[in-house]
């Protein structure tokens, strides 16, 4: 597989021109084509407003989103118009998350930002990297609020448990592993036997060789720390430029509680993750 479609959410928060510095490089890297997607949230009124001020909430609301909507979109011709690149706009308007991961579905690879409390961003902005890997069915790139990733997936460290969401997530990043420069497999704590096998990460490594990938596969015990910590840590030690991990999580309706070490990494991100479900 390759990455021919990747879209990239677009918002008026300030970690914005960096997510599309880093899409806009992927893009180019892959010879994608590259979907900026805005969405205007619609507005819901409790019903004790709405007779006596909702046309001129209505009013104010529609002239901010229009507002809103503008500068995205320069934002993203800015981006775009530096580089040769097959590029389309989309604004649409309605439930944050359900259309980013109905327009996802229909692309290789989803990049969206890290929640951002104090950006002042619409709710919908701030839940949108936790949800996205659940209902979109598509891998999912979350870039950090705080610096600039011009380059992504030449180094990549992979958390491996040898779980369904770990093997998604794996083969979601085979485009980018294929053309990486270093792949290093990490197994926090594994058992022996089981699932990992004798011999942990081993298996692992074969198959990614098969698809000629080069990876080092290590295992690591650290049983007095957050897994998310120990990546995080591995990470920087190897001067890496993206995690790939799979995405836990138990949803009913719209609540969502993430699983340990996912919510760790997505709320101490120092480098893009790539996450699967």
């Amino acid at each position: 597989m390759t990455l021919k479609d990747i879209l990239v959410h677009v918002d008026n928060g300030p970690a914005c021109p960096a997510r599309l510095e880093t899409a806009v490089n992927l893009a180019v890297a892959h010879g994608a084509h590259l979907v900026g997607l805005h969405v205007r949230p619609s507005l819901v009124l409790p019903g004790a407003i709405s007779p006596d001020y909702g046309g001129e909430i209505s009013r104010l609301h529609g002239l901010y989103s229009e507002s809103a909507s503008a500068e995205a979109k320069k934002s993203f011709d800015r981006a775009v118009g530096a580089v040769s690149l097959s590029s389309e706009w989309r604004d649409i308007r309605g439930d944050m998350i359900d259309l980013v991961a109905l327009h996802s579905r229909y692309c290789d690879l989803a990049i969206v930002g890290q929640a951002d409390s104090a950006d002042g961003a619409i709710v919908g902005d701030r839940r949108l990297c936790d949800h996205l890997p659940i209902a979109s069915g598509v891998p999912v790139l979350v870039v950090p609020c705080v610096g600039h990733y011009p380059v992504v997936g030449e180094r990549i460290l992979v958390g491996w448990d040898a779980s369904r969401e770990a093997k998604r997530a794996l083969s979601d990043a085979m485009p980018l592993l294929a053309r990486a420069k270093r792949v290093v497999v990490l197994a926090v704590n594994p058992e022996g036997g089981g699932k990992h096998g004798d011999v942990p990460c081993a298996d692992i490594a074969l198959h990614l060789a098969r698809h000629g990938v080069k990876a080092v596969c290590e295992t690591i015990r650290a049983e007095d720390l957050e897994v998310g910590s120990v990546l995080l840590s591995r990470a920087a030690d190897e001067e890496a430029d993206m995690i790939v991990i799979g995405s836990y999580a138990h949803s009913r309706l719209r609540e969502l509680v993430l699983g340990g070490t996912t919510r760790h990494l997505l709320a101490h991100m120092t480098v893009p993750v790539l996450m699967s479900h």
